[in-house]
Order: structure tokens, then sequence, then C-alpha cells
């Protein structure tokens, strides 16, 4: 663990059983609500430290409010891995899934008794926050979603199936009717969706995911920072509002 000022980090490893790979994690803070932290895509762990988002809830982790877990994101062998055929890509992505759920999550709980726990992500790291939440509602209180697109179809080059289509928030959302992921979408998660104005390539992308959570009665706050366009120094902010 390396200390900075009153500020806890630490770095973790080890070999997912789930990933058949090492994957790393920084976790920030000593206490308070955990918060799991995707990067954007092909984004690693270190991400959110190294663009300042840390540094911006320096503060809020200071005092014992949040802990952090910022993953690390394996998009270069899913979603990004054009080298492979759509449906392995989402196959992939299923595995980083099972490790987050089965691996990572236990973690968190482990040193984190708080008993509540936030998820949150910029870019395609919101699609992240988004997707993993609306899978795993019984797992998650809030979600955090920052400047995200909310569909992954355009990945496999117009090529979609099962595997792809369940992993596409604006697919499967307005289609979904069973009740045991209805439920606790409803009663127990708040979303908040942030975004830039036009000037954000994911404006309109976030629009459409507000809409279809306000369609499946799903709470959430949609807020439209006209001014602001897709990039860290508007995200440092917007992370604030909400934490």
């Amino acid at each position: 663990m390396r200390q900075g000022g009153t500020l806890n980090r630490e770095y973790v490893k080890w070999y997912s059983s789930r990933l058949s790979r090492e994957m790393e994690m920084l976790v920030f803070g000593h206490a308070g609500a955990a918060v799991l932290v995707f990067p954007t895509s092909m984004g690693r762990f270190f991400q959110y430290e190294d663009f300042g988002m840390v540094e911006a809830l320096r503060h809020h982790i200071e005092q014992g409010w949040l802990q952090l877990f910022c993953v690390d994101g394996v998009d270069g062998e899913s979603w990004y891995n054009t080298g492979t055929a759509p449906r392995d890509r989402a196959i992939r992505h299923g595995h980083y899934e099972g490790y987050l759920v089965q691996e990572v999550l236990p973690f968190i709980q482990n040193i984190n008794h708080s008993g509540f726990l936030t998820v949150t992500g910029n870019s395609f790291g919101a699609y992240h926050a988004v997707n993993f939440s609306l899978k795993h509602p019984w797992l998650v209180d809030r979600v955090i979603a920052i400047s995200g697109s909310y569909g992954v179809p355009y990945l496999g080059g117009g090529y979609n199936d099962q595997e792809i289509y369940f992993n596409s928030p604006l697919d499967y959302l307005p289609n979904l009717t069973n009740e045991g992921y209805l439920r606790p979408l409803r009663e127990k998660i708040m979303f908040y969706l942030m975004v830039g104005g036009w000037g954000d390539i994911c404006h309109e992308g976030t629009l459409r995911m507000a809409a279809v959570l306000a369609n499946q009665g799903i709470p959430h706050r949609l807020d439209v920072w006209d001014e602001a366009w897709h990039d860290w120094p508007w995200w440092r902010q917007m992370i604030l509002k909400y934490i």
C-alpha cells in the first residue's frame, strides 16, 4: 500500500480463472461506499488516476465517504478485437462479466462492508456500467454513467445475434418483461445519465438510453451539460455532482 497524504492507494493483482489471465486493479480509500470504476474503451485500470478523476474525488476519499475499485478492461479481447468474429467478441465479454461477478465483487465485499455499491464509467466505461447494472440489478445501488453510448452491434459490423443482443441495452431493455430483473431495477437502483451538449458524440445515445429507462419505469435522472464536450476536463466536474 502506498499513501499520498491521507489518500490510501493499493495495487492488486490476481490470476483470473474466468479470463485465464492475470488481472490488475487499483483501490483508493479506506472506507465509505464502494465504487466500481470501469475504464473507457481499451483503457486500463490506472486510467482513472492518470486522467485526474481520483484527484477530483480526493476529498471524498480522504473523508472516508468513498472507496474506489478501478478495474482493468478486456475490450481489446472482446468488443474491439476486430480480428475475431463478433460472436466471439461477445463471448469474451461474457468471460469478463463472470470475472466481475464471481471475483471482483466478492473481493470488494470482503474489504468494504458498506453494503452500498455505485458503478460508474465514462464513455465506453459508461456502457459497461449501465450494461452490467441492468444485467445484475440486485448487486448494484447506483449508476453514474457519463457520456456513454449504450449499444454494441456497430462493433460487430452490422452482425447481430443473441450474444450481442443481450449486451446492447438499447436493444434488449425495451423488450425486457422479466420481473426478476425489472423489479429491482424499478425499486432498488438509481441511474444518473450525464452527457454534454450536441458537441458530445454520445449526446444522442444518452438521450435514447434515458427514454428507454423512462418507458420501463426505471428511476433515472438525465443531466445534459449543454456547454460540455466528450473529454476528461468535463468528466472530472460531472462526477462530483452525484457521487
